[in-house]
């Protein structure tokens, strides 16, 4: 009997180990995104966004008009969109574990990974149609790959918007991707300036599939999404979710916001066989899986369900901070973030599309902003900001803090 029960016992310590809680939100009963937006709803000069405030476990969740204004379809925190730019951080996440795992160094020459890296040409200039080039001095390292300053354009060729199939989910793969970068001329010296490049991530993405043996994307998939349960992300988005996706509105001044079928960088259809994984863009989400993936940022590398992606001090080394020479602003792997971290620095990411999220992981705040806007400008956007001024001047306790100490699963990966 004594056995029988030490068995049981066992058995419900193991179960106990892997059974995982939702950190609890609670409810602002705060409107005051809502309230800057809705007039713009009701003129119709947008269709629809979404915000959310979050502070010390409570939460202003605002979803304002439509997803599809002409079939009147409401947008909510499930609908699906698509993040663009967002998708860096997470290219920055898979580069930060393998750091954390002594798999890779940031100052790691891209070569040793990718051996058609090894020589690299800069262009100098062009003139009379004839262009110059000189062999790059410096060496490619995985750090300026992933900061934007490794001198590669925004994208290769086979990605060109402008031709049909292309853009940042057309084109090619990311080991391809890599390749057509390496035999193409880089822009100035790695490493000595900065420039906003798709192409950097996907170089990255590409060291990351020489590393494991995966693809990207599914090493991806394996390692953070499907532990924080966002089953709702993906390069691929089921029929499903395009039928009930939200629609590209372009706003105009003095006139309701026009429908577009498509942008040049984002062509439909969406989940057939031109679509590529690429790590500079292209991954599809909702509101409520992006709450998942910048709250596990926000927590310092745990996830609102109590599983652990990372670890606190990889966070706040090189995700939280920026990892660019002095005088280039600030850059980490794949995410915006400050040049010195204080208690009012916050790190995150946009997307070309409108969308942002940021966190601040001093403080426990979150601001998280989704549209699908295909130009024009967006003039509720200061009154969103001084909406979230409000809200983070009120003082809601530390409720929502204390539910991530001592939780089940925080002491895995320390």
């Amino acid at each position: 009997m004594k056995a029988k029960r030490s068995m049981i016992v066992i058995l419900l310590a193991a179960f106990c180990l892997t059974v995982t809680t939702q950190a609890k939100v609670k409810d602002s009963k705060t409107t005051y995104a809502k309230e800057v937006l809705q007039p713009y709803v009701d003129n119709g000069q947008l269709a629809g966004a979404i915000s959310v405030f979050y502070k010390d476990g409570v939460q202003e969740t605002c979803c304002a008009g439509y997803a599809d204004v002409s079939q009147k379809r409401r947008i909510t925190m499930n609908s699906a969109f698509m993040q663009c730019s967002q998708t860096k951080g997470f290219c920055g996440v898979t580069i930060a574990k393998l750091v954390e795992e002594g798999r890779l160094s940031l100052d790691d020459p891209v070569s040793k990974y990718l051996p058609e890296f090894k020589e690299l040409w800069v262009l100098d200039g062009e003139k009379d149609g004839v262009r110059t080039f000189h062999k790059a001095k410096n060496v490619l390292t995985v750090r300026m790959v992933l900061n934007h300053t490794g001198g590669f354009p925004f994208e290769i060729s086979a990605k060109r918007s402008d031709v049909r199939g292309g853009g940042w989910s057309g084109g090619a793969p990311i080991r391809q991707t890599a390749s057509i970068a390496a035999a193409s001329p880089l822009m100035f010296e790695p490493g000595t300036r900065e420039m906003y490049s798709n192409t950097g991530i996907d170089i990255g993405a590409a060291v990351v599939e020489v590393i494991t043996g995966m693809k990207w994307e599914q090493y991806l998939k394996k390692t953070v999404l499907d532990p924080l349960g966002m089953k709702s992300t993906w390069f691929w988005p089921t029929d499903k979710q395009i039928k009930k996706k939200i629609e590209l509105y372009e706003f105009k001044d003095n006139a309701p916001a026009v429908w577009r079928e498509e942008m040049g960088s984002q062509q439909r259809p969406y989940n057939d066989s031109h679509v590529f994984a690429s790590a500079g863009a292209g991954l599809w989400t909702t509101a409520n899986d992006q709450l998942k993936f910048y709250k596990m940022l926000m927590n310092l590398g745990l996830g609102d369900n109590g599983v652990r992606i990372l670890k606190e001090e990889t966070v706040k080394s090189i995700l939280a901070c920026s990892t660019r020479p002095e005088g280039m602003g600030g850059y980490s792997l794949g995410l915006s973030a400050p040049v010195k971290d204080n208690e009012d620095a916050w790190f995150g990411h946009g997307g070309a599309w409108g969308t942002n999220c940021m966190v601040n992981w001093h403080k426990k705040e979150l601001k998280l902003w989704v549209i699908q806007c295909a130009g024009g400008r967006q003039p509720w956007q200061a009154g969103v900001n001084k909406a979230a001024e409000k809200f983070f001047a009120q003082s809601f306790g530390r409720s929502g803090v204390d539910e991530y100490t001592g939780r089940i699963g925080d002491n895995v990966r320390k």
